[in-house]
């Protein structure tokens, strides 16, 4: 990354031991020899062609927080919008403008930006950059900073930005106040997207750190030089990846395909069809080749995509799809697959793995049985784990993972579908005789009413999703933040993703989630508003953590009321008052069909649908079902 570095020494802009401050300012050049080199650019100048090149390079959304180092940018991005070249969108918090960024990368499927001024400012983008980091999610921080000659001195919101994320970013660029910008911000943004050297993928998408000098004058003296020479923003200036494939010029359209059982699968069953055949004669990368009857899982975690349903379909093998995964659909789909290893995992030979599995206990179990082959299928790179770290074989074509994989043997497919069609309608009765409505009620319903994008919240929700969400209906995208499993900046998550294409979404989180980034709901008068449906699963506290070991009887024996105090964070927040100090709609539902209702209502502008719970009784609840499902499958 030699390259991509800045450095802070005498550059142009030092003359006889002080700072020119204007691109006008008179420079000594000698007689004779070489050109001098060029004057340094002022302040407003080097922003305008910082911006220029984001738009260049297919940057749309830019997230702003306001600062005065940052001005401007702020004012040559203003000259943006309105040539219609950027949307922007403003945030007082730089945490929540940056999970917007990350919402809007994720939503559009293309670099988003966001936009800070120095000091701790800078510090807040790092909860967002480390999950865009371990998501490949090609998130672009501008941070402003101050000249080299005031660093270190004192000055006032000063710190040491460069470097300030580490091991996070693809790529970090400081750029000295004066010096052109464009060619350092263009190989940074080749960075984000994953294809830094000709071309050719070399690692994973990723957010990326520019971090940019100015000095005053902050404010310009008129329009920002050559910004309006920018190029409207074009699609296909960079590469966009789908499941492995890089495509271009499809970076601003919805999907056509991959998510709805009843459309997905085109491109994939395409790719299927040209590998159908090898099965019984590819090799894996162990070596060994693999016929028919196999007795093989195919296991789709988060990110794994349409092909992991069209894959296990096609050789007849139970899919585990996680909820996120997108693939949670298909005629192999085994929605209580987590409650079913128990009973029929030991049976299991080898699994394929495509996406990161995140959310089951069970399933990690499963990869990490020694007697168990197991094959992660990777077409490109990742950056969920370092080379060398994992046992499992990487195979990263289709012909050798068909080779490996094989057909199921006859009765395997049709023996999880009978035990999960058996343990799905043993949870339904049980869920229908509760007299209160659970987060499994919510998980259900969400699931079931979504026909815009969905995104889960960690801790619970996404678990109960997986637990109950039927495979026979899947929503247009699911999305949920599972590079680090945080719960911070879920609800400016999820308004990046309804704003980056204008999808009516639907969030479901719980309480201490809502409660992490309720910040997110601050919307500046004017600022583009989301249609956003938030559903609150409000229990009080932390619930997840009474489903561990936390929650075990002899845990809550032993320490009493400080596992209530610690794990469990006891609140009274009324949600109804934030909603209304935000000026979000609000309703606070009591039973199942109120849910139902609240659920199909179309969604238009933000609104808020709280569900309260009784987290006490979760433990026992979750315990109650793993029974009936183990006394329905040992019938």
């Amino acid at each position: 990354m030699e390259a991509l570095s800045g450095t802070a020494e005498r550059r142009p802009g030092w003359k006889d031991g002080r700072v020119t401050d204007r691109a006008t300012d008179p420079v000594t050049r000698p007689a004779t020899g070489p050109a001098a080199p060029p004057a340094p650019l002022d302040s407003a100048t080097s922003a305008a062609r910082a911006v220029r090149a984001l738009v260049t390079a297919g940057v749309v959304d830019v997230v702003v927080a306001p600062g005065s180092r940052s001005a401007p940018l702020a004012y040559a991005l203003a000259e943006a919008e309105a040539a219609g070249q950027v949307r922007l969108h403003v945030r007082i918090d730089e945490r929540s403008g940056a999970f917007t960024a990350l919402g809007l990368a994720l939503g559009a499927r293309r670099p988003a930006a966001v936009v800070t001024t120095s000091g701790t400012a800078v510090g807040e983008l790092l909860p967002a950059v480390m999950e865009a980091n371990h998501a490949a999610v090609p998130l672009v921080v501008v941070s402003a900073d101050r000249p080299a000659e005031l660093r270190g001195t004192g000055a006032n919101q000063t710190t040491v930005q460069p470097h300030l994320f580490g091991v996070h970013v693809r790529a970090g660029v400081d750029i000295p106040a004066g010096e052109d910008p464009v060619r350092l911000v263009g190989e940074a943004l080749r960075a984000a997207v994953g294809v830094p050297e000709q071309g050719v993928p070399s690692q994973a998408p990723g957010p990326v750190h520019l971090n940019l000098a100015f000095r005053d004058p902050l404010v310009p003296d008129g329009p920002a030089r050559d910004l309006h020479t920018a190029p409207r923003p074009d699609a296909s200036a960079l590469p966009v990846r789908r499941n492995g494939a890089e495509t271009a010029g499809t970076a601003g359209a919805p999907e056509a395909a991959g998510t709805r059982p009843g459309v997905a699968g085109a491109a994939g069953a395409a790719g299927m069809a040209d590998v159908t055949g090898t099965a019984g004669t590819a090799r894996t990368t162990t070596g060994t080749s693999r016929t028919d009857g196999s007795r093989t899982v195919v296991v789709a975690g988060h990110g794994a995509g349409e092909l992991a349903a069209v894959f296990a379909a096609h050789l007849g093998l139970p899919l585990l799809a996680e909820p996120s995964s997108n693939a949670r659909f298909g005629s192999s789909g085994i929605a209580p697959y987590r409650l079913l290893l128990e009973h029929l995992g030991p049976a299991i030979t080898r699994v394929v793995t495509f996406g990161r599995p995140t959310l089951s206990r069970p399933v990690t179990a499963l990869l990490a049985r020694p007697d168990v082959e197991h094959a992660l299928y990777l077409p490109e790179p990742v950056a969920w784990f370092e080379d060398g770290r994992r046992p499992e074989s990487i195979i990263d074509t289709l012909s050798e993972l068909l080779a490996f994989a094989g057909h199921g043997e006859d009765g395997w497919l049709r023996s999880w579908r009978e035990a999960g069609a058996a343990a799905e309608a043993a949870i339904q009765s049980l869920l229908a005789a509760e007299d209160h409505l659970t987060g499994l009620h919510v998980a259900d319903a969400v699931w079931e009413h979504t026909d815009g994008n969905l995104v889960l919240g960690s801790s619970n929700p996404i678990r109960d999703v997986d637990l109950v969400a039927a495979t026979d209906w899947h929503p247009l995208e699911v999305f949920a933040n599972r590079g680090l499993a945080g719960i911070d900046g879920t609800i400016s998550t999820a308004t990046g993703i309804a704003l980056a294409r204008g999808i009516p979404t639907r969030a479901l989180m719980g309480d201490v989630t809502f409660l992490h980034d309720v910040g997110g709901l601050l919307l500046g008068s004017g600022e583009a508003l989301p249609d956003l449906q938030i559903v609150v699963l409000n229990d009080g506290g932390g619930g997840i953590f009474g489903l561990l070991e936390h929650g075990a009887e002899t845990t809550t024996e032993r320490y009493g009321a400080a596992v209530e105090r610690l794990f469990g964070t006891p609140h009274t927040v009324d949600l109804a008052a934030l909603a209304a100090a935000h000026g979000v709609a609000f309703e606070r539902v009591t039973t199942l069909d109120a849910l139902d209702t609240a659920m199909e209502r179309p969604i238009t502008g933000r609104s808020i649908v709280e569900v309260r719970a009784d987290r006490t009784t979760l433990r026992d609840l979750h315990a109650r079902i793993r029974r009936v499902v183990a006394d329905t499958i040992d019938r």
